[in-house]
């Protein structure tokens, strides 16, 4: 599997509707719409890298309103809830 985190730009007042898009596209499991130097932020989880590049390059580009993007490829998940869900002992 191959998650990425995918900060987006949008046209001006398309923040919404650009975010609407996105959450239809095969590959796109979140959506979020932030505060900051990016409009949205895109959580992308495929099967293979072949499949995520397919995404990024074809379907996102295919979308309107996208201004541009950045795409951060997740190497390893680090998180808080797993390892604690690993160490419990049950109580």
């Amino acid at each position: 599997m191959q998650n990425a985190v995918i900060l987006i730009n949008t046209d001006k007042g398309q923040v919404k509707a650009v975010a609407e898009r996105l959450a239809d596209v095969e590959g796109i499991s979140e959506v979020y719409s932030t505060c900051g130097r990016y409009d949205l932020v895109a959580i992308a989880r495929t099967r293979d890298f072949e499949s995520l590049a397919e995404l990024v390059t074809e379907r996102l580009n295919a979308v309107e309103g996208i201004r541009d993007t950045e795409t951060l490829n997740a190497m390893q998940v680090h998180s808080r809830h797993d390892l604690e869900t690993m160490f419990s002992v049950g109580w």
